[in-house]
């Protein structure tokens, strides 16, 4: 028999082949990748809004147990002053308020919250207010809890938020005072009136010292679908950020979103009269939930004057959440 002849036998890739291959696959990977990073983006951002809306429905089922919303501080306190500062006493923020109604009933009982026990009252209730609660963070930011540099609470171990109670769009009084030395401060008068202490009377749902005012859903008269509720913070730029304290469970839209210096660069997150305020990780804007429990994303171009008529309950302004 004659010898065999081996035909069709396989080529190997030259190196330019193999170098147009490598580079094809870059592409087609750095086309992908913007695609992945925006899917993604896009659940998170969901998932944001999911827990806002949860939050909210948290503080419609408060308000329909007690007839009134979930409050800041402690109603045994007799001036607005006591508001302030630190877990030694009954400082309770509308959070701690709603945890029964959010699922943490567990934890609500393991705290204590009441209108006479401190924060820092013992170990069990040092070691509730320093519990991560899931609801309380956005897929998008990945905030570090629990933090121990909360403004007033600082080493306490307390459990980080990424969403707060909008305290209204009065702003620059008592907050601005000490360090601009002016009555006004840089935020002036946005809605037309003498009272800019945003922190003691704020015009929102939530303020730092709001126990002595008792507001109901429907006592809100610029209406629930016009007034926003709960918003969105980046606690690693505010260090008056956690779930458990009034005095970091609150924000005021006399800021304007995302804001940031003239520069573009970041305050000092210790810079409470301009960082008490909102902002996210998300492109180009922030979620709030509203009084009627609806959920909406806020562009951060959003004219200020709308942006604080659409914070304040009761300002009569004429306003709408599109933008």
């Amino acid at each position: 028999m004659g010898a065999r002849t081996v035909t069709g036998a396989r080529r190997a890739f030259t190196l330019i082949e193999l170098l147009v291959v490598i580079a094809i696959i870059a592409i087609l990977i750095g086309l992908l990748l913007p695609a992945v990073q925006k899917v993604r983006e896009a659940a998170a951002r969901a998932q944001c809004q999911n827990n806002l809306k949860q939050l909210a429905l948290g503080v419609h089922g408060f308000n329909d147990v007690h007839k009134t919303l979930p409050h800041n501080g402690s109603r045994n306190f007799t001036t607005q002053g006591q508001s302030c500062c630190g877990a030694g006493a009954p400082r309770w923020s509308w959070i701690a308020r709603i945890l029964p109604y959010i699922e943490q009933d567990n934890l609500f009982k393991q705290a204590s919250v009441s209108e006479t026990t401190n924060l820092n009252a013992n170990a069990v209730v040092l070691d509730a207010i320093s519990r991560t609660i899931p609801i309380l963070l956005c897929p998008s930011d990945n905030a570090i809890t629990p933090r121990t540099d909360a403004a007033n609470l600082s080493p306490i171990r307390v459990g980080t938020t990424n969403y707060k109670g909008v305290s209204g769009g009065n702003w620059g009084n008592g907050e601005t005072r000490w360090r601009w030395g002016s009555p006004n401060g840089p935020f002036g008068s946005p809605l037309g009136t003498a009272n800019h202490s945003g922190i003691l009377n704020g015009n929102g749902i939530f303020f730092r010292a709001d126990y002595l005012r008792k507001l109901a859903i429907n006592q809100i008269r610029d209406g629930t679908s016009n007034t926003f509720m709960i918003g969105e913070v980046i606690p690693s730029l505010d260090i008056h950020t956690s779930w458990p304290y009034s005095n970091n469970a609150c924000g005021t839209c006399g800021i304007g979103p995302n804001s940031k210096r003239v520069n573009g660069t970041d305050y000092a997150a210790n810079d409470w009269p301009n960082v008490y305020s909102f902002r996210s990780r998300h492109s180009n804007g922030l979620q709030f939930a509203l009084g009627d429990g609806s959920v909406r994303f806020v562009s951060e171009t959003i004219p200020i004057a709308r942006y604080r008529a659409l914070c304040s309950v009761g300002g009569g302004e004429i306003a709408s959440s599109d933008n």
